[in-house]
């Protein structure tokens, strides 16, 4: 895949820094270890975070920013990481999915980046465009139906959009069957360092819970 950073975003978020972990994957409907890791990991939270101050970290607060700046309200179209953060804060199960999607969140809980999961063979085209939503672009979110995309950071390959930091796109989700991952990590507090360590941290996870050698990632970003 190649991935590129319109203009739109390089106004609002001239530091932005991302990455994509491609990987051949096997998937199950659910792996008890991995569960551990994530339960033992909302322990943690719950003894050092509250819901105001999650806002605070730093890859959180910079996606929140960069939604005012496209005229979204990061309050009401809550970033994924800040959702799954909330949720164990609040002492609430987190969904539970499949082993990629399940992995995929801890991930994004661990770094505080939303993360976009997909079954890379369900892409038209072999490029994603990181733009912003624009008024009426039609976009079904995952379990979500139609949302409103607009003023949303959005990927999307030749046919539309795929992903948002909020919910990524039915058409393009993950299942069961799916064996080519692609992961999209939003690194819009611009530090390479912490978005390159959750990339290496992914393809860990791949390598424990998904039968795979972790794949290869790359970096992108503005180039402004």
């Amino acid at each position: 895949m190649k991935v590129i950073v319109s203009e739109e975003i390089e106004q609002v978020c001239p530091e932005f820094v991302g990455a994509c972990v491609e990987a051949e994957v096997v998937n199950t409907p659910y792996c008890e270890v991995l569960w551990k890791e994530i339960g033992a990991l909302g322990e943690r939270f719950r003894s050092e975070l509250t819901t105001e101050s999650l806002k605070e970290i730093s890859s959180i607060a910079a996606t929140r920013r960069v939604y005012r700046a496209c005229g979204k309200d990061p309050s009401r179209y809550r970033p994924a990481s800040e959702a799954l953060i909330r949720r164990m804060l609040q002492g609430k199960e987190l969904f539970q999915r499949d082993t990629l999607v399940d992995l995929v969140n801890l991930a994004s809980i661990a770094y505080g980046y939303s993360i976009g999961g997909f079954d890379a063979d369900k892409f038209e085209g072999d490029t994603l465009t990181l733009g912003v939503g624009r008024d009426g672009e039609p976009y079904e979110g995952i379990g979500r139906g139609i949302i409103n995309i607009a003023g949303l950071p959005v990927y999307r390959d030749s046919k539309g959009g795929v992903g948002t930091p909020t919910s990524d796109n039915e058409r393009t989700k993950i299942c069961l069957e799916t064996r080519h991952l692609v992961v999209l990590i939003n690194g819009y507090d611009g530090n390479e360092q912490h978005v390159k360590a959750n990339a290496e941290y992914i393809q860990t996870l791949l390598r424990k819970y998904a039968q795979s050698d972790g794949g290869t990632y790359f970096i992108y970003r503005s180039e402004k």
